[in-house]
């Protein structure tokens, strides 16, 4: 018990992080997508009406319009919105005081309209704040008593779409209509399930809605992903392969980073394949094994682990200027470690649960950490950089100097290109909340995707294996030249302190060495 204290954790944090774990869980409640399902949940009331959001996507238009195919086949090419097994719940109190003889006795809508038609729904045209129609407004104007309002669009009369299910008598339950709405127009389409009668109020839904496009169930915002993540494992492959012929051509030259590069590249092999398998499986059946899903987020989350953590090896110098990390080894395996419960948390909870149903609070605690350990990488990253290229400038290293200078360069520009996207991110959220400009919406997280791809290439081409490897990897004699404040030392500790004759048969003596170890 006192070794986790001073080594690693307190008893607090891990129960902090037990607690945490046991959350994720708790959060994670089913899988959504295209199918969305209700278990039975309740209405909110707003202005005069009570009104649940049964979802939201990005629909194509259909591709054709005819049905006369086998049932299979009926609804290939087409874009809908289905309806399966939805059915509303009232209360006990409610259905005891209908009369078990009327047969209309409580109306719940089903709506659904496009986003630019949002303004459609309510009084909002007739210059009043209500949602349901109420009596003056039915004396005024031709809306009917009882039911929401909407103002149809002239270019296409049947929009918004308005599907009405009446209660029964004194029934409890109500089952809606099998129905099929085919989607004829691009756009982002929301789903609201409305009542206007009171005394409907605590009734309660349950059931599911399919959403498709006319190519599969991925939702349109996602489906360009498919074909990128596609792209993507192509990419790593070519990288893979030209980076394994590199590694056997000059086996005997490979030093231990090279091993470290070679599992970031086969582990984003892995997760843009397995991307690809998990979204081409969505589009085919409309959900998202969870299976598939936890290992695609588990591989996503080790590699981004480890290719910071290749990032900040490679800038401390790790094989160029020191054969290991030395002390500080146990504190970059902490922040690796931690970084990737962190990623690995929000990772599930984005693509297991809904996280747009989430408070700002929830979000919060699962975005900030990521957020801050990713400063804290950046941060050592560079403090390591300088450090790296001060001492070699104190060892006049051309060589490896200007190696550490271009990856510097191409570190800075990425580091920079991420701040300017981070800013469009923002912006692009900011000015679209409704997901009106859902189809470039995926360019988003294809960006990281591509950045990460980048810089594994930048250290793959600065660090590949070749027939010269002294001008990366880390030589005992070149390494212990200089001390800390820039001594010039021998391998037996002597000191030479301006004499430059000395100084010259030293670095010929390095060069000599070298040229030994070559031959």
């Amino acid at each position: 018990m006192n070794m986790r204290r001073r080594g690693f954790w307190s008893d607090k944090q891990w129960a902090a992080f037990l607690v945490m774990i046991m959350w994720i869980c708790n959060t994670i409640t089913g899988v959504y997508g295209s199918i969305h399902e209700y278990r039975r949940e309740a209405f909110s009331p707003r202005s005069n009406a009570h009104f649940f959001h049964g979802g939201s996507e990005g629909l194509y238009a259909s591709k054709r319009h005819y049905s006369n195919d086998s049932p299979e086949n009926a609804f290939k090419g087409k874009s809908f919105i289905r309806f399966d097994d939805v059915t509303f719940v009232r209360t006990k109190e409610s259905a005891s005081r209908q009369n078990d003889m009327q047969t209309n006795t409580g109306l719940v809508e089903a709506i659904i309209l496009e986003v630019k038609d949002r303004d459609r729904i309510g009084g909002s045209y007739l210059k009043s704040d209500v949602i349901c129609c109420n009596r003056s407004l039915a004396d005024e104007t031709s809306c009917k008593l009882g039911e929401v309002i909407i103002h149809r669009n002239q270019d296409n009369p049947d929009w918004p779409k308005r599907i009405r299910t009446f209660f029964e008598g004194n029934k409890e339950e109500v089952k809606m209509h099998p129905e099929v709405v085919e989607i004829n127009n691009t756009g982002m389409y929301y789903l609201y399930f409305m009542f206007c009668d009171p005394q409907l109020s605590g009734t309660l839904i349950k059931g599911k809605t399919v959403w498709k496009n006319p190519d599969g169930y991925l939702p349109g915002k996602m489906a360009p992903l498919m074909t990128f993540f596609g792209f993507m494992s192509f990419a790593y492959l070519v990288l893979g392969l030209v980076w394994f012929l590199r590694f056997v051509q000059f086996w005997k030259a490979i030093i231990q980073l090279h091993y470290h590069i070679t599992v970031v590249i086969a582990l984003g092999m892995c997760e843009m394949a397995i991307r690809y398998f998990e979204y081409a499986n969505f589009n085919s059946t409309g959900s998202r094994p969870m299976d598939i899903t936890i290992w695609a987020v588990t591989f996503a989350s080790v590699k981004k682990t480890l290719s910071r953590v290749l990032l900040l090896v490679v800038s401390m110098g790790y094989g160029v200027m020191k054969p290991t990390l030395g002390g500080i080894t146990s504190r970059v395996l902490l922040l690796s470690f931690v970084y990737f419960v962190a990623t690995e948390a929000l990772e599930l909870v984005e693509h297991l649960g809904n996280i747009n149903d989430f408070s700002g609070n929830a979000k919060l605690f699962l975005v900030l950490p990521v957020v801050f350990l990713d400063v804290c990488f950046i941060l050592w990253i560079f403090s390591s950089l300088s450090k790296t290229l001060e001492k070699l400038q104190i060892k006049r290293n051309i060589a490896k100097l200007e190696l550490y200078r271009k990856f510097t360069n191409a570190l800075a520009a990425s580091v920079l290109l991420s701040i300017a996207w981070i800013g469009f991110e923002l912006y692009f959220n900011a000015t679209d909340p409704l997901s009106e400009l859902w189809q470039i919406a995926w360019i988003i997280p294809a960006f990281w995707n591509m950045l990460a791809y980048f810089l594994l290439v930048v250290i793959c081409v600065l660090w590949a294996p070749s027939c010269n490897p002294t001008r990366y990897a880390y030589s005992e004699e070149m390494g212990e030249e200089f001390d800390e404040e820039g001594i010039s030392l021998t391998g037996s500790g002597t000191k030479l302190t301006g004499d430059t004759e000395r100084k010259d048969h030293v670095y010929g003596l390095g060069e000599d060495l070298e040229e030994d170890k070559r031959e």
